[in-house]
Protein backbone atom coordinates (compact mmCIF):
# COMPACT_ATOMS: atom_id res chain seq x y z
CA UNK A 1 0.00 0.00 0.00
CA UNK A 2 1.60 3.61 -0.83
CA UNK A 3 2.19 5.44 2.32
CA UNK A 4 1.21 8.67 3.17
CA UNK A 5 3.88 8.78 6.25
CA UNK A 6 2.53 12.01 7.77
CA UNK A 7 -0.66 13.13 7.97
CA UNK A 8 -2.28 16.39 8.82
CA UNK A 9 -5.23 17.04 10.52
CA UNK A 10 -7.84 20.13 10.90
CA UNK A 11 -9.80 20.08 14.03
CA UNK A 12 -12.53 22.65 14.77
CA UNK A 13 -13.03 22.12 18.80
CA UNK A 14 -16.38 20.76 18.05
CA UNK A 15 -18.12 17.24 18.52
CA UNK A 16 -17.00 16.08 15.28
CA UNK A 17 -12.99 16.41 16.66
CA UNK A 18 -13.68 12.52 18.68
CA UNK A 19 -15.94 11.24 15.63
CA UNK A 20 -12.84 12.07 13.18
CA UNK A 21 -10.28 10.78 15.92
CA UNK A 22 -11.76 7.78 16.27
CA UNK A 23 -11.48 7.25 12.23
CA UNK A 24 -8.04 8.17 11.75
CA UNK A 25 -6.53 5.72 15.11
CA UNK A 26 -8.72 2.99 12.93
CA UNK A 27 -7.25 3.16 9.38
CA UNK A 28 -4.07 5.37 10.32
CA UNK A 29 -2.07 1.71 9.78
CA UNK A 30 -4.23 0.94 6.86
CA UNK A 31 -2.95 4.87 5.36
CA UNK A 32 0.57 4.04 6.33
CA UNK A 33 0.83 7.08 8.68
CA UNK A 34 4.00 7.07 10.85
CA UNK A 35 2.98 10.70 12.23
CA UNK A 36 0.08 12.70 12.77
CA UNK A 37 -0.59 16.42 13.23
CA UNK A 38 -3.18 17.63 14.35
CA UNK A 39 -4.29 21.33 13.78
CA UNK A 40 -6.83 24.06 15.47
CA UNK A 41 -6.61 27.36 14.63
CA UNK A 42 -8.30 30.73 15.88
CA UNK A 43 -8.92 33.83 14.58
CA UNK A 44 -7.98 35.31 18.16
CA UNK A 45 -6.53 33.95 20.92
CA UNK A 46 -5.94 36.75 23.00
CA UNK A 47 -8.15 37.24 26.14
CA UNK A 48 -9.79 41.00 26.48
CA UNK A 49 -7.54 42.88 29.52
CA UNK A 50 -11.12 43.16 31.00
CA UNK A 51 -11.30 39.08 31.30
CA UNK A 52 -7.70 39.22 32.76
CA UNK A 53 -8.90 41.51 35.48
CA UNK A 54 -12.12 39.43 36.35
CA UNK A 55 -11.01 36.07 36.24
CA UNK A 56 -6.82 36.55 37.33
CA UNK A 57 -7.00 32.32 38.02
CA UNK A 58 -6.81 32.36 34.12
CA UNK A 59 -2.98 31.88 33.72
CA UNK A 60 -2.15 29.13 30.77
CA UNK A 61 -2.13 31.15 27.29
CA UNK A 62 -5.53 29.77 25.35
CA UNK A 63 -3.45 28.13 22.49
CA UNK A 64 -2.24 26.03 25.86
CA UNK A 65 -5.27 25.04 27.20
CA UNK A 66 -6.90 24.27 23.38
CA UNK A 67 -4.17 22.14 23.72
CA UNK A 68 -4.27 20.42 26.45
CA UNK A 69 -8.24 19.83 25.89
CA UNK A 70 -6.99 18.47 22.17
CA UNK A 71 -4.32 15.91 23.76
CA UNK A 72 -7.01 14.54 26.34
CA UNK A 73 -9.28 14.08 23.37
CA UNK A 74 -6.19 12.31 21.64
CA UNK A 75 -5.95 9.45 24.78
CA UNK A 76 -9.38 8.28 24.44
CA UNK A 77 -9.02 7.02 21.27
CA UNK A 78 -6.53 3.95 20.51
CA UNK A 79 -3.72 5.42 18.27
CA UNK A 80 -1.40 3.17 17.68
CA UNK A 81 1.77 3.73 19.96
CA UNK A 82 4.66 3.37 17.07
CA UNK A 83 2.97 6.68 15.53
CA UNK A 84 3.76 9.81 16.48
CA UNK A 85 1.61 12.84 17.45
CA UNK A 86 2.03 16.00 17.68
CA UNK A 87 -0.64 19.30 18.64
CA UNK A 88 -0.70 22.41 16.62
CA UNK A 89 -2.70 25.32 18.26
CA UNK A 90 -2.24 29.09 16.32
CA UNK A 91 -3.85 31.86 15.31
CA UNK A 92 -4.75 33.56 12.35
CA UNK A 93 -6.83 32.86 9.38
CA UNK A 94 -7.86 29.32 9.40
CA UNK A 95 -7.57 28.50 5.96
CA UNK A 96 -3.99 29.99 4.81
CA UNK A 97 -2.67 29.35 8.05
CA UNK A 98 -3.87 25.60 7.79
CA UNK A 99 -2.15 25.53 4.65
CA UNK A 100 0.79 27.17 5.63
CA UNK A 101 1.49 24.82 8.64
CA UNK A 102 1.00 21.96 5.78
CA UNK A 103 3.60 23.25 3.83
CA UNK A 104 6.09 23.73 6.90
CA UNK A 105 5.62 19.85 8.20
CA UNK A 106 5.76 18.70 4.72
CA UNK A 107 2.61 16.34 4.97
CA UNK A 108 1.38 13.80 2.48
CA UNK A 109 -2.32 14.12 3.27
CA UNK A 110 -4.50 15.96 4.56
CA UNK A 111 -7.54 14.82 6.79
CA UNK A 112 -10.55 16.38 7.32
CA UNK A 113 -13.95 15.50 8.28
CA UNK A 114 -17.09 16.18 6.86
CA UNK A 115 -20.50 17.06 8.48
CA UNK A 116 -23.97 15.59 7.75
CA UNK A 117 -26.28 16.44 10.83
CA UNK A 118 -23.52 18.21 13.41
CA UNK A 119 -23.63 22.32 12.84
CA UNK A 120 -20.83 23.26 9.90
CA UNK A 121 -20.83 24.45 6.89
CA UNK A 122 -17.64 22.38 5.99
CA UNK A 123 -16.62 25.65 3.97
CA UNK A 124 -13.05 24.86 5.07
CA UNK A 125 -12.67 21.30 4.39
CA UNK A 126 -13.82 22.38 0.64
CA UNK A 127 -11.02 25.08 0.78
CA UNK A 128 -8.44 22.48 1.87
CA UNK A 129 -9.36 20.28 -1.00
CA UNK A 130 -9.44 22.91 -3.24
CA UNK A 131 -5.53 24.79 -2.50
CA UNK A 132 -3.79 21.60 -0.25
CA UNK A 133 -0.83 20.85 -1.99
CA UNK A 134 -1.22 17.14 -1.19
CA UNK A 135 -3.87 14.47 -1.32
CA UNK A 136 -7.12 15.16 0.81
CA UNK A 137 -9.10 12.64 2.79
CA UNK A 138 -12.30 13.52 3.83
CA UNK A 139 -13.99 11.22 6.51
CA UNK A 140 -17.67 11.72 6.76
CA UNK A 141 -19.36 11.89 9.86
CA UNK A 142 -22.10 9.19 9.79
CA UNK A 143 -19.80 6.64 7.64
CA UNK A 144 -19.14 3.13 9.45
CA UNK A 145 -15.37 2.97 10.62
CA UNK A 146 -14.22 -0.22 9.10
CA UNK A 147 -12.15 -0.82 6.38
CA UNK A 148 -13.17 0.10 2.79
CA UNK A 149 -15.63 -2.93 1.58
CA UNK A 150 -16.04 -1.23 -2.37
CA UNK A 151 -14.75 1.51 -3.50
CA UNK A 152 -15.96 3.85 -6.60
CA UNK A 153 -12.62 5.18 -8.86
CA UNK A 154 -13.91 7.86 -11.57
CA UNK A 155 -11.06 7.35 -14.32
CA UNK A 156 -10.33 9.34 -17.15
CA UNK A 157 -6.87 7.41 -17.97
CA UNK A 158 -3.97 10.39 -17.03
CA UNK A 159 -1.38 9.72 -15.01
CA UNK A 160 -3.74 10.88 -11.95
CA UNK A 161 -5.47 8.17 -12.53
CA UNK A 162 -2.49 5.89 -12.62
CA UNK A 163 -1.89 7.13 -9.15
CA UNK A 164 -5.07 6.51 -7.55
CA UNK A 165 -5.59 2.91 -9.61
CA UNK A 166 -2.19 1.79 -8.48
CA UNK A 167 -3.61 2.53 -4.67
CA UNK A 168 -6.76 1.07 -4.97
CA UNK A 169 -4.85 -2.18 -6.69
CA UNK A 170 -2.56 -2.23 -3.49
CA UNK A 171 -6.03 -1.94 -1.17
CA UNK A 172 -7.15 -4.95 -2.78
CA UNK A 173 -4.23 -7.10 -2.45
CA UNK A 174 -4.03 -5.98 1.20
CA UNK A 175 -7.60 -6.08 1.91
CA UNK A 176 -9.49 -7.53 -0.61
CA UNK A 177 -11.90 -4.38 -0.79
CA UNK A 178 -13.86 -4.45 -3.83
CA UNK A 179 -12.75 -2.49 -6.57
CA UNK A 180 -15.22 -0.91 -9.40
CA UNK A 181 -14.09 1.70 -11.83
CA UNK A 182 -16.30 4.49 -13.71
CA UNK A 183 -15.39 6.08 -16.81
CA UNK A 184 -18.31 8.77 -17.83
CA UNK A 185 -17.67 9.45 -22.12
CA UNK A 186 -19.91 12.13 -23.56
CA UNK A 187 -21.35 12.72 -27.30
CA UNK A 188 -19.43 15.74 -28.81
CA UNK A 189 -22.03 18.29 -29.91
CA UNK A 190 -21.11 18.24 -33.55
CA UNK A 191 -22.23 13.97 -33.80
CA UNK A 192 -25.08 15.04 -36.25
CA UNK A 193 -21.90 16.29 -38.84
CA UNK A 194 -21.23 12.32 -39.58
CA UNK A 195 -24.40 11.66 -40.20
CA UNK A 196 -24.91 9.28 -37.55
CA UNK A 197 -27.48 9.64 -35.05
CA UNK A 198 -27.02 10.26 -31.55
CA UNK A 199 -27.63 6.73 -30.12
CA UNK A 200 -25.18 5.26 -33.06
CA UNK A 201 -22.33 8.24 -31.72
CA UNK A 202 -23.35 6.86 -28.20
CA UNK A 203 -22.22 3.58 -28.96
CA UNK A 204 -19.15 4.45 -30.91
CA UNK A 205 -18.23 6.16 -27.98
CA UNK A 206 -18.42 3.93 -25.27
CA UNK A 207 -16.79 1.62 -27.48
CA UNK A 208 -13.66 3.67 -27.68
CA UNK A 209 -13.98 4.32 -24.05
CA UNK A 210 -13.83 0.89 -23.38
CA UNK A 211 -10.79 0.35 -25.89
CA UNK A 212 -8.92 3.92 -23.89
CA UNK A 213 -9.40 1.47 -20.47
CA UNK A 214 -7.62 -1.21 -21.79
CA UNK A 215 -5.23 0.80 -23.11
CA UNK A 216 -4.98 2.66 -19.90
CA UNK A 217 -4.35 -1.05 -18.31
CA UNK A 218 -1.98 -1.92 -20.27
CA UNK A 219 0.42 1.11 -20.17
CA UNK A 220 0.96 0.98 -16.42
CA UNK A 221 0.46 -2.94 -15.40
CA UNK A 222 -2.64 -2.54 -14.10
CA UNK A 223 -4.79 -5.60 -13.03
CA UNK A 224 -8.29 -5.46 -15.03
CA UNK A 225 -10.93 -4.40 -12.59
CA UNK A 226 -15.14 -3.86 -13.51
CA UNK A 227 -15.18 -0.47 -15.31
CA UNK A 228 -19.12 0.95 -15.94
CA UNK A 229 -19.03 2.99 -18.94
CA UNK A 230 -21.56 5.62 -18.22
CA UNK A 231 -22.95 8.63 -20.61
CA UNK A 232 -22.81 12.03 -19.37
CA UNK A 233 -26.31 13.08 -19.33
CA UNK A 234 -25.53 16.95 -17.80
CA UNK A 235 -26.03 15.54 -14.50
CA UNK A 236 -23.48 17.92 -12.49
CA UNK A 237 -20.77 15.44 -12.17
CA UNK A 238 -20.18 15.36 -8.30
CA UNK A 239 -24.17 14.04 -7.62
CA UNK A 240 -23.88 12.01 -10.40
CA UNK A 241 -20.55 10.22 -9.24
CA UNK A 242 -21.96 10.25 -5.49
CA UNK A 243 -25.55 8.62 -6.99
CA UNK A 244 -23.51 6.20 -9.54
CA UNK A 245 -21.36 4.96 -5.78
CA UNK A 246 -24.55 4.87 -3.71
CA UNK A 247 -26.83 2.75 -6.29
CA UNK A 248 -23.95 0.19 -6.49
CA UNK A 249 -23.48 0.21 -2.80
CA UNK A 250 -19.48 1.67 -2.88
CA UNK A 251 -18.66 3.11 0.87
CA UNK A 252 -15.52 5.04 -0.76
CA UNK A 253 -14.76 7.26 -3.53
CA UNK A 254 -11.30 7.59 -4.77
CA UNK A 255 -10.25 9.64 -7.77
CA UNK A 256 -7.30 11.85 -8.49
CA UNK A 257 -7.71 15.22 -9.07
CA UNK A 258 -5.38 17.13 -11.66
CA UNK A 259 -4.64 20.65 -10.72
CA UNK A 260 -5.23 23.85 -12.72
CA UNK A 261 -2.23 25.77 -13.57
CA UNK A 262 -4.23 29.45 -14.24
CA UNK A 263 -2.68 31.72 -12.21
CA UNK A 264 -5.42 32.25 -9.82
CA UNK A 265 -7.72 29.48 -10.04
CA UNK A 266 -8.32 26.46 -7.03
CA UNK A 267 -5.94 23.62 -7.68
CA UNK A 268 -8.35 21.06 -8.16
CA UNK A 269 -10.11 20.28 -11.56
CA UNK A 270 -13.44 20.51 -11.88
CA UNK A 271 -15.26 17.02 -11.69
CA UNK A 272 -13.27 16.53 -8.16
CA UNK A 273 -14.67 19.64 -6.96
CA UNK A 274 -17.65 19.15 -7.78
CA UNK A 275 -17.26 16.10 -5.84
CA UNK A 276 -16.17 17.48 -3.34
CA UNK A 277 -19.13 20.19 -3.28
CA UNK A 278 -21.82 16.97 -3.53
CA UNK A 279 -21.12 14.57 -1.41
CA UNK A 280 -20.88 14.34 2.50
CA UNK A 281 -21.93 11.46 2.99
CA UNK A 282 -19.43 8.73 2.01
CA UNK A 283 -15.42 8.80 2.45
CA UNK A 284 -13.72 10.57 -0.21
CA UNK A 285 -10.27 10.12 -1.29
CA UNK A 286 -8.78 13.11 -3.60
CA UNK A 287 -5.52 12.18 -4.70
CA UNK A 288 -2.79 14.83 -5.95
CA UNK A 289 0.63 14.43 -7.00
CA UNK A 290 2.27 16.06 -3.78
CA UNK A 291 4.12 19.36 -5.08
CA UNK A 292 2.86 19.26 -8.28
CA UNK A 293 1.45 22.69 -7.18
CA UNK A 294 3.32 24.13 -5.00
CA UNK A 295 5.02 27.53 -6.86
CA UNK A 296 1.50 28.33 -6.93
CA UNK A 297 0.85 27.34 -3.44
CA UNK A 298 3.47 29.62 -2.19
CA UNK A 299 2.47 33.03 -4.00
CA UNK A 300 -1.19 32.57 -3.00
CA UNK A 301 0.53 31.81 0.75
CA UNK A 302 2.63 35.55 0.15
CA UNK A 303 -0.46 37.94 -0.77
Amino acid sequence: MENFTKAMVGLDLSAMDGVLMQKVAFLSKLLGIEKIYFIHISKNLSLPEEIKDHYPDILAPLDESIKAEILVNIKEHPFPKEIELEVIVGEGNPRDTILRWANIKDVDIMIMGRKNEMEGSGSLAKYMAQKSPCSVLFLTENSEIAVPKKVLIPLDFSEHSNLTFKFAQKLFEETNTEILALHIYEVPTGYYKTGKSYEEFAAIMKGHAKKDYEKFLQKYKHQHFECLFLMDEKENSGKFITRMAQEHQANWIIMGSRGRTSSASVLLGSVAENLVEANNMLPMLIFKKKGENMNLIDAILKI
